[in-house]
């Protein structure tokens, strides 16, 4: 990871304050031990025009993963080969955030003995980072730091120079240049908004978080206009510690207010808190819509295909509607999980004959999972090569063949309405197609027509009238009894 500072001299004033300001002295390179790696200070220049100090962090990659094993996404990726194979050398991150609140630590916090007058002054600053990771793109990159006063330029890297085809990747090539700001506020910007943009952390998020958060916002972040995102991202999605720190920030806020503005603010907060109440996630709502589907669908044994950490499973064996509960997925570890979460060990016997995790792969007919009333398949069709699809339909169609099957996968076309989500980008990295609803309900029709079942088409989430739910689900019906029945009669 690379990240430089640069800034110009004035006549009264060189450039090669900064190394007192940074506490680093231009003429020396300077090596310091981080958790992960190793982190470098040098100063490609040094003059009294002009000084630049970079930041060059070396991330021992093994390191990483035994440190951070299951703590954060960056330091337990999904799959065990990217422990190893990742951007993290590379591109910025709280690696690098971190890296700078240690090597400039003095720095952040304005403090500069042998230069007080220019730690508290404004300076001509130009930051540059080769490689950010910014899951939003170039957009949002300019929503976090143009309101702080940031002339911003964010480049998109092409995900392959020799294949300009395949599109831009999720990374930028950031240029942030300012007039207006001190030393510190620019490093307190970048060690907040760098793991913002990169929407992960190293390290495993505890509740001191939420001081660091309002330590390094002081004076810009109560009145951000992206403050919930940052606030969100920052604290890794923990809902818990985000109100906290938004309660926190309101605090700040209204302290700062004028008393004119006080009386006002405190109806506006009073009403909005009794108004607006967390929005169930979608995998909540998800859950919900199959849930009801099983019930309308009088299924009592159900299979839960590609049941990953076993989530859907947990909640059908809550009811006791569901007399037999069958989770089948390709991963051991997603099924060592999910036996984890639903307490397997420690389950009554009563509970256990209602439960069974099986590992087994989709795209082979398996005679286990013959005879059963239901099945879904909840966001799984979208992981598979579309050439395989064929194969996972005849599995479960053709060969299991349940009464109900229930297959719900994202609609392509409401991905405009999520913000932080680069347009062309399918919404999980190991998505292999995302598809619109008529491309949906063509794949559905053709599946219910070749194996005599009859589908039907709900929306799973707010049903946006120009581009219809962020979820789509199918649910099949098969036909052949009652045809039988028509026929006997």
């Amino acid at each position: 990871m690379f990240l430089t500072i640069s800034t110009r001299g004035t006549a009264a004033h060189p450039a090669t304050d900064l190394g007192f300001l940074l506490h680093k002295h231009p003429d020396k390179a300077q090596t310091f031990s981080t958790s992960y790696g190793t982190a470098h200070v040098l100063y490609p220049e040094a003059d009294a025009e002009r000084c630049t100090a970079a930041l060059l962090l070396e991330v021992d990659t093994v390191a990483l993963v035994r440190r951070g094993k299951g703590k954060g996404r960056g330091g337990a990726p999904d799959a065990a080969l990217a422990q190893y194979v990742n951007d993290r050398p590379y591109a910025a991150s709280s690696l690098l955030a971190v890296a700078l609140s240690a090597v400039f630590s003095s720095a952040l916090r304005g403090v500069c003995n042998a230069r007080p007058e220019r730690a508290a002054a404004p300076l001509p600053l130009r930051i540059e980072v080769p490689a950010l990771p910014a899951r939003g793109g170039p957009a949002l990159v300019g929503r976090l730091f143009e309101p702080l006063g940031w002339a911003v330029t964010a480049e998109p890297v092409a995900l392959d120079t020799e294949f300009p085809q395949w599109g831009d990747s999720r990374y930028v090539r950031l240029v942030l240049e300012s007039e207006t700001l001190t030393l510190a506020e620019a490093l307190r910007h970048l060690y907040v908004l760098l793991p913002v943009l990169d929407d992960a952390k190293h390290y495993w998020v505890a509740p001191d978080e939420v001081d660091k958060l309002l330590r390094a916002g002081e004076g810009w972040l109560p009145t951000h206009p992206e403050q919930k995102l940052i606030t969100s991202r920052y604290l890794s999605r923990r809902w818990s510690l985000t109100r906290q720190a938004m309660e926190r920030l309101e605090l700040v806020r209204l302290a700062e207010a004028d008393d004119s503005e006080v009386e006002s603010i405190d109806n506006a907060v009073e009403e909005e808190t009794e108004a607006e109440e967390r929005p169930a996630p979608l995998a909540v709502l998800r859950r919900e819509a199959i849930l009801a589907a099983l019930r309308a669908s009088g299924a009592a044994r159900v299979l839960d295909l590609g049941c990953g950490q076993g989530q859907l499973v947990q909640e059908l064996l809550r009811d006791v509607r569901f007399t037999e509960v069958v989770g089948v997925d390709v991963s051991v570890r997603a099924l060592t999980i999910a036996s984890r979460r639903l307490k397997l060990d420690r389950m009554g016997e009563r509970q256990a004959s209602r439960v069974q995790l099986l590992q087994g792969s989709l795209a082979y007919t398996d005679k286990r999972l013959k005879g059963y009333d239901a099945a879904v398949l909840s966001e799984v069709i979208e992981h598979l090569d579309l050439p395989r699809l064929p194969a996972l339909e005849y599995a479960v169609f053709g060969h299991a063949r349940p009464r109900t099957v229930l297959v719900t996968t994202p609609n392509v076309e409401y991905n405009v309405r999520w913000e932080t989500l680069p347009a062309g980008h399918v919404r999980h990295g190991d998505h292999r197609f995302e598809w619109t609803r008529e491309e949906f309900r063509a794949w559905a029709g053709t599946v219910a027509e070749r194996h005599g079942y009859e589908v039907a088409f709900t929306p799973v989430g707010p049903d946006d009238p120009e581009v219809g739910p962020p979820t789509q689900m199918a649910v099949f019906h098969r036909h052949d009894d009652t045809r039988k029945e028509l026929k006997a009669a």
